[in-house]
């Protein structure tokens, strides 16, 4: 009888470990409240107010005032972009920004979409909401959240909204697209409390998905926005469809990265390396490290101290587009730092690249969207939600440049 009871034990021991092992761990969070003060009491505010953008005489003017005064300090011969953004090109940026970019008109553009603000957890959330204008009979659009990072915004999308929303192949999907500002960029209100980091902005995009009436969607994410939505696929993997992401390093290298890393030059096809891979990881030491300590002090600034780097930028608009701009240079290739002026122009135009600064300018968040970093990294790089898995459909996709802000596993069920 004994025996019959220690075997009943020890079966029932495995099939609750087996059952809990293959349970999908979920990232637990809790609501927050980030407006200035203490929560009110009362019934939460849930209304959706429409919101454009719009300028003024008063703020061109003082726009205008700001880059007349600006010091100019000559970049040191044959240094390029090596130094940072170089001094020369810049005055040829700000002369074009002062005398030939049509804000207004850009308003205008920004405004081609439906915009809203809705309160959620104590901050007025901004965001697009762009409906397809045409759904093929007997099918309906797909909802589809977009998620910027810095020093982007939401209008990095604007390219490709209308291939989402309008396909030229009658028979390609449609998607209903969301774009919401993370809190303390462009024009979604700053967090007036310490501790806003990506999964509180996951928990608020649920919020935001779930009042719009979407509960199930797919997700899409580039640099920070790459990290908040995967938060929002482990925190409610049942509602998150899809997920695709342009940034996804990996957190913990198993031994066939290491492998890769030790052969991937020599066997390229064994790990299935293209030719562009080859060129952008090898040599190792030279664009894994070498790279690496180049390119992310402005990290380590904004993960320490970013309201007094923020500061200055907030006052200088030449000073904010300099910034700014050089990470569209350097990003998009490393190469661009040996060119005169940056490659600025090969990828982007300068009216767009200025609107983007414009948004930075106008709303004032450049120091809010740069203490995202210290939040972030502020408690370590172990935080609990740099072990779940991802138990969606996954895709990622090729980013260039190379600060890892925060690193996870993928995981598919494809």
């Amino acid at each position: 009888m004994f025996t019959e009871v220690l075997v009943a034990l020890a079966i029932g021991g495995l099939i609750f470990f087996l059952v809990q092992k293959s349970r999908t761990p979920v990232l637990k969070t809790e609501d927050g409240w980030w407006g200035a003060g203490a929560p009110p009491d009362g019934v939460e505010d849930i209304s959706i107010r429409p919101f454009k953008v719009t300028t003024s005489d008063e703020e061109l003017e003082d726009l205008n005032r700001r880059i007349d005064q600006t010091r100019p300090t000559p970049s040191l011969e044959d240094s390029q972009f090596n130094y940072g953004f170089n001094s020369q090109y810049l005055q040829e940026v700000v002369s074009y920004w002062r005398n030939d970019f049509d804000w207004r008109r850009q308003v205008d553009k920004l405004n081609r979409y439906s915009h809203f603000k809705t309160n959620i957890e104590g901050i007025d959330v901004h965001y697009l909401h762009v409906k397809p204008r045409n759904v093929p009979e007997g099918s309906t659009a797909v909802p589809l959240i977009m998620v910027h990072g810095w020093p982007g915004s939401f209008y990095e999308f604007y390219g490709l909204i209308p291939l989402l929303t309008e396909p030229s192949d009658p028979q390609d999907l449609v998607f209903e697209v969301v774009c919401p500002s993370i809190p303390g960029y462009g024009f979604s209100e700053a967090p007036h409390k310490k501790g806003f980091d990506s999964v509180c902005a996951a928990r608020i995009f649920h919020k935001l998905m779930k009042r719009l009436g979407f509960h199930k969607f797919y997700a899409h994410g580039g640099d920070w926005g790459w990290l908040v939505t995967t938060n929002m696929a482990q925190l409610q993997p049942g509602v998150v469809k899809g997920l695709h992401v342009n940034f996804a390093p990996n957190s913990r290298p198993g031994l066939s990265m290491v492998l890769s890393v030790m052969l991937g030059r020599r066997f390229p096809k064994m790990f299935g390396f293209t030719d562009f891979d080859v060129r952008r990881l090898f040599p190792c030491v030279d664009k894994l490290v070498v790279e690496a300590v180049k390119e992310t002090g402005y990290m380590h600034i904004q993960a320490t101290k970013p309201d007094t780097a923020g500061r200055g930028l907030n006052d200088s608009p030449v000073g904010l587009a300099a910034y700014i701009l050089e990470k569209f240079s350097t990003w998009t290739s490393p190469d661009f730092r040996n060119l005169e002026d940056g490659g600025l122009t090969r990828k982007f135009s300068l009216d767009d690249l200025l609107t983007n600064v414009m948004i930075y300018w106008t709303s004032g968040c450049i120091v809010s969207s740069m203490r995202f970093y210290k939040e972030n990294f502020g408690r370590g790089l172990n935080q609990p939600h740099s072990r779940p898995p991802i138990p969606v459909n996954a895709c990622r996709g090729a980013r260039t440049h190379p600060s890892a802000h925060r690193t996870l596993d993928v995981k598919t069920n494809e």
